[in-house]
């Protein structure tokens, strides 16, 4: 059963653009996940995401359950690291950092969920993730112990993205990574986009309703927003249902 990338599939041929709020479980407190959840609700949000670079144990399992009170929206496993890995959850990307060379990170951690998956009811969709450089450090970076790829050599971008749909990804997450100083350039989203057959998701660094409408006027997909919404809720309030129609 695919219904979680089935429905980003008809969403896309019926020309309407998603967008995901990330929650991250080391940062979000239990006890405070009503208020905001209520203000994602009445924002154009069409999924949840839920993971971070690192986290407790049972932190995501935890805070899963919690949001699960608070919405219907599909709730999608973004993990870092196999510990994040909850049944609770509606389905799990199963991220490939294609832009690194550690093999942990390639297959290595995959690996290691599998036995877990088997037992889970989640759907899996495999994701090619691609960290790009947006001027400082990230947490990706330093936990996956791997560089990001330059902004300025668009074409490596591109052909990584493409490969990844090639080995078979039905997704391409270009991601500058949690709090960026800059969003992926959206010459590089466009170019990326033209390219690809399956669909782009397009994360890190977007603060502001105009660089949101800047990544999906590029060819993003479904756009992911996270530190925003930690630093300010009231960015809730700019992106109310029917804002962005």
């Amino acid at each position: 059963m695919k219904a979680i990338y089935n429905n980003i599939l008809g969403s896309i041929s019926e020309g309407k653009k998603l967008l995901a709020v990330l929650i991250d479980p080391d940062k979000m407190k239990p006890e405070d996940l009503s208020g905001f959840m209520q203000k994602l609700n009445q924002s154009v949000a069409t999924h949840v995401f839920v993971g971070g670079s690192a986290v407790n144990e049972h932190a995501t399992e935890i805070l899963v359950a919690e949001i699960k009170r608070y919405t219907h929206l599909p709730i999608v496993l973004f993990p870092g690291d196999v510990t994040q890995i909850t049944n609770h959850a509606d389905a799990v990307l199963f991220l490939s950092l294609i832009s690194g060379d550690n093999p942990e990170y390639l297959i290595g951690k995959h690996i290691k969920a599998v036995s877990k998956l088997k037992y889970f009811d989640l759907e899996v969709i495999p994701t090619g993730y691609v960290l790009i450089e947006n001027g400082k450090q990230t947490s990706v970076e330093k936990v996956t112990k791997t560089k990001p790829l330059s902004r300025h050599n668009t074409q490596h971008i591109v052909d990584t993205a493409k490969a990844g749909e090639l080995l078979g990804m039905q997704l391409i997450y270009l991601e500058a990574g949690s709090g960026a100083i800059h969003p992926v350039p959206t010459e590089i989203i466009s170019f990326v986009k033209q390219e690809l057959e399956i669909p782009l998701i397009v994360g890190g660094g977007i603060r502001s309703k105009l660089q949101l409408e800047n990544a999906y006027n590029s060819g993003a997909d479904l756009v992911v927003i996270g530190t925003a919404f930690e630093d300010d809720e009231n960015f809730f309030d700019e992106l109310k249902k029917d804002t962005l129609e």
